[in-house]
Order: structure tokens, then sequence, then C-alpha cells
């Protein structure tokens, strides 16, 4: 009985491991270094609003903690500049501007 207490135990640990992400904020640095990694993964991301953008079909903004910054699309109302903020979106590997990459975090509705 105790050993399988036991596995219990460690496998609700891993779990929890794994779904870390979603629950607990990620640093946008894991999310750069390893975009294919993190691509189509919902996370949770935390820090300063630090630039607005709102065209015509679409609005997004950065969001900057100690570790980067992160493009964060948006169907919600757009934070104000220099706003603590967390953000849980879905991470997508957008596409490659020379040898750049763009990582984008498409916020989840709702949340």
């Amino acid at each position: 009985m105790k050993k399988i207490i036991v596995l219990s135990a460690i496998c609700l640990i891993l779990i929890g491991l794994v779904a870390c992400d979603a629950f607990f904020p990620t640093p946008i640095s894991k999310i750069l270094h390893d975009p294919r990694g993190y691509d189509g993964k919902e996370v949770m991301v935390s820090g300063k609003a630090v630039e607005i953008f709102s065209i015509v079909v679409m609005k997004y903004f950065i969001v900057r903690d100690e570790t980067g910054d992160l493009v964060v699309i948006t169907e919600r109302p757009l934070p104000r500049k220099g706003e603590q903020i967390k953000v849980t979106g879905k991470v997508e590997a957008g596409f490659s501007l020379g040898d750049q990459q763009v990582v984008v975090l498409v916020e989840n509705q709702g949340k």
C-alpha cells in the first residue's frame, strides 16, 4: 500500500512540474531560447507592458520581464503602458526575418 501511495505522489509531482508553465510565470528568456520547444504550449508570463500597438485588424503589446521582451497578441482591451501584467496564452513561433525568429504569445480570451 505504501508503494502505491509513494508512486502516486511521484506521478502527481511530475504532472505538476510539466504543467507549471501554465500556472506560474515562465521567464521570457526560456521561451525565446527554445521557441520550438514552447511552440503551441500554453504559458503564463508576467512583466511590464512596455509598448502598446493597435492596428485596424490587430492589437498587440510587448511585455518585458527581467529576462526579455515578448510580443502578446490580444483581442482584449490593451493594458496601459508601464502596467504590471500577467498574461496567459499559447506560444506561436511565428516566422523568421533574416536571422531573427519572431515568437509571439496569443493571449487566451477571457483570462
